[in-house]
Order: structure tokens, then C-alpha cells, then sequence
């Protein structure tokens, strides 16, 4: 039970850490395209969480689409395409509550994304994200009911 709660937290902190990062900034930007076809991104890491990729790909899908002027399409003919994968998912102990209990644990998380701008190949990338948070364990379960 524990550490699928650990899969669910880490599968909204993922979301969070898509959020805080500057390259998913959509707000201020010139956008010539209509259209964007999102990818499933797909779970490549050591460790396999089940809903950690639908979660992912459908809230980069939700927030694209609430933040940009672009409609999400299921073509190759899309202006925009936007793939990639979870390299590295890891939840460790970043600090210890007595002699066996975690008080604080750390989520690291690593995608790699290709993003292809087909009105322009110049502005195409691919490019790796990794970011870390820390996250009080008890809380986090309670903040999910799962306490």
C-alpha cells in the first residue's frame, strides 16, 4: 500500500515539476501553428510506475491546450509534434524520523522530450529534463487521503 502511494504522489509531483519548469512556459509566446500532435509519452526508466505515463502525457496534453491557442490532433499532419520519454524515476530517503522511518523523501525525475516545429525545423529540439523535489511523506499521504 505504501509504495503504491508512493507511485501516485510521485505521478502528481511529476506534474508539478512539468509546471515549474521553464521550458513549458506557454504564456508571452508567438505561435504560428493551429495544430499539435502530442505522443503518448512513454515509461523507459528503471522502474516501471503504471499510471505514471498516461498521467503525464494527458496533463502536457491538458496544459497545452488551456495555455496555448493550438488544438491537439491525432495526425501527422500536425504543425507541432511533441515526443519523448521517462528515462529515470526515483523516489529515495532524503532524511531519516527516528531509526527506521523517512521523514522526508525525494522524487527525482528525468524525461527526454523531441519537440519537431514543422513550420520552421530550425526551432525543432530535443532536449533532457531532470528535476528533483522534496516531499514530506506523511503529509503528501494525507494531502491524497491515503492515510
Amino acid at each position: 500500500m505504501i509504495l503504491r502511494s508512493n507511485w501516485i504522489f510521485g505521478c502528481l509531483m511529476l506534474t508539478i515539476l512539468l509546471g515549474s519548469c521553464g521550458v513549458y512556459s506557454f504564456t508571452g509566446a508567438a505561435i504560428e501553428g493551429k495544430t499539435i500532435q502530442i505522443e503518448f509519452i512513454e515509461n523507459n526508466a528503471r522502474i516501471i510506475a503504471p499510471a505514471l505515463s498516461p498521467t503525464l502525457t494527458e496533463k502536457l496534453r491538458q496544459r497545452i491546450v488551456s495555455q496555448t491557442s493550438l488544438t491537439q490532433v491525432n495526425s501527422d499532419k500536425a504543425d507541432y509534434n511533441l515526443s519523448g520519454q521517462i528515462t529515470s524515476y526515483e523516489v529515495t530517503v532524503a532524511s531519516l524520523a527516528g531509526t527506521e522511518t523517512s521523514s522526508k523523501n525525494r522524487l527525482s525525475v528525468t524525461i527526454s522530450i523531441i519537440f519537431q516545429n514543422k513550420l520552421n525545423e530550425k526551432q525543432s529540439f530535443t532536449q533532457s529534463l531532470h528535476d528533483l523535489k522534496i516531499f514530506q511523506q506523511i503529509k503528501a499521504y494525507k494531502a491524497l487521503n491515503l492515510v
